[in-house]
């Protein structure tokens, strides 16, 4: 039989050797749950202070957002463009300007604009002699540069177009940092409307490069210069930054157009190196025509008037006065509500029959019969092409020609006054018959020929160029004024529409 007991001394040491071993189960227990325990509460460190992180960064952007708002709440919006941001620059002629600034005295106002009229040379001392003082009615006279340096080739025109395309740049060495936003060239013989002009510059940055103006209403007249140009006795305006631009080059770009014609082509030459093209704005009225305007005047496009030119060539726009008293009559209408002068509106007398068309501002025309608004804000061909011998539909906007039909002609209504009514915070305008259509309409329809005065009643709105293009609404009034026809314009009500029902 086997020896099965061992020695307690070897007990002993087996027993104190097993439990000196460094790896034994408890002390691996407590060893790993120790090392569980801090890696637990490290990670928790990190995660808190990343969380306390982010919201540090969130809070401070929302700060910064703060503080970049209340920056922008701060600081002013830019102000809107005015008149006296304007500077004009005219060009005339010392042979011409007794006669021409006339014109001037209509639209300028010397205690509100910016501008100066450049002559070839010393206007001769007639005021002097005739004891008149104008001087502080109209913009400063200046001198052109001489420009006989300069080669003009072309054999139909005037070495003058040379020193009158430098307008611009000579207007613009006058400025001397003022604060300036626009610079608008236009001939001594053309009209402004200041406050229409004003209306539409708004709407551009003048920190950008910006050429505006308008094309000649002949067709031929864009062949033969371009439709890409601005023309100059219509006006153009040309931004600060453009300008700028302009003056540093052009003496280097007219040596390189010796063969243009006129002047307003050498600016547009110009503005093709300089890569801006012409954007139209047309109520700048060049008005290369002949003969009497009202066909255009009362079939104005749905734009503010801005400018009229060739006024020694064209017809006064009323009858039976010079062009002059012409011109002073629109003054009126100008002051009361001068977003809407010379606008068309059409509406129908239905009990009647007729037609009604109002240039605000300047005459009213009474069809017999319904004609559609298609028809009616087509122009009338009144005026005769620039080139008599050419096509006399030639123009660069569609017109209509003058019935033959007895029947068909407008009854024709001229202002006569024009008030401002303090109880209804409403313009009356008056408009008087002048002429009579031939008296044979053998149509069954009543005759305006009775009407010898048509009252309009409008409501100015300022900002009707703020909003989209829509020509206004009118409508005929029941009336117990005898031999009176009334009628109401003003902006179209929702769903309101030119439609006889």
């Amino acid at each position: 039989m086997r020896e099965t007991s061992k020695d307690p001394d070897s007990w002993d040491r087996q027993y104190n050797m097993k439990s000196s071993h460094p790896y034994s189960l408890p002390k691996l227990i407590t060893f790993f749950f120790a090392f569980f325990s801090l890696s637990y509460f490290l990670y928790s460190l990190q995660f808190l202070y990343s969380a306390h992180s982010s919201s540090s960064c969130d809070t401070s952007h929302i700060d910064n957002s703060d503080h970049h708002h209340q920056a922008q709440a701060l600081s002013p919006p830019p102000t809107p463009t005015a008149l006296h941001h304007i500077v004009f620059g005219i060009a005339s002629s010392a042979k011409l300007w007794h006669h021409r600034k006339d014109y001037l005295k209509i639209w300028w106002r010397p205690d509100r604009m910016r501008g100066v009229v450049w002559l070839d040379e010393p206007p001769p001392r007639r005021d002097a002699a005739d004891g008149q003082d104008d001087s502080t009615l109209l913009p400063p006279v200046k001198i052109s540069s001489d420009t006989s340096g300069f080669r003009y080739k072309n054999p139909k025109g005037d070495h003058s177009a040379v020193r009158i395309s430098r307008v611009v740049s000579e207007t613009f060495r006058l400025l001397d940092g003022e604060e300036v936003r626009w610079l608008v060239m236009g001939d001594d013989d053309t009209v402004f409307v200041a406050e229409n002009l004003v209306r539409v510059l708004s709407k551009y940055d003048h920190n950008q490069y910006y050429y505006i103006g308008s094309w000649s209403e002949s067709h031929l007249q864009n062949i033969y210069f371009s439709y890409n140009m601005g023309y100059g006795g219509g006006g153009f305006a040309i931004s600060y930054a453009l300008a700028r631009a302009l003056e540093r080059m052009q003496d280097r770009c007219l040596r390189r157009y010796p063969g243009l014609y006129g002047s307003d082509d050498r600016v547009q030459a110009c503005m093709a190196e300089l890569g801006v093209p012409l954007t139209r704005e047309p109520g700048f009225h060049q008005f290369d025509v002949y003969g009497n305007v009202f066909g255009l005047l009362a079939a104005h496009p749905i734009t503010p008037l801005i400018s009229l030119h060739h006024l020694d060539v064209i017809e006064p726009i009323f009858p039976e006065k010079t062009q002059f008293q012409a011109l002073q009559r629109l003054r009126t209408p100008l002051e009361l509500d001068s977003a809407a002068l010379i606008q068309q509106s059409i509406c129908y007398d239905r009990t009647r029959s007729w037609t009604v068309s109002v240039s605000w501002g300047y005459a009213v025309q009474v069809y017999r019969g319904i004609h559609l608004p298609r028809d009616v804000e087509t122009p009338s061909r009144t005026f005769l092409h620039w080139y008599k011998r050419s096509d006399p539909a030639g123009f660069t906007f569609n017109t209509r020609p003058l019935s033959k039909n007895p029947c068909e002609k407008p009854f024709v209504y001229f202002l006569s006054d024009a008030v401002h009514d303090a109880g209804t915070n409403a313009t009356v305008s008056g408009y008087v018959q002048h002429g009579l259509p031939s008296p044979d309409c053998k149509w069954k329809i009543a005759d305006p020929s009775r009407i010898r005065r048509v009252e309009v009643h409008k409501k100015p709105d300022p900002n009707l160029w703020d909003k989209a293009p829509r020509r206004n609404c009118c409508m005929v009034l029941p009336t117990k004024k005898k031999s009176t026809m009334e009628v109401n314009v003003g902006e179209c009500r929702e769903d309101e529409n030119v439609e006889l029902r």
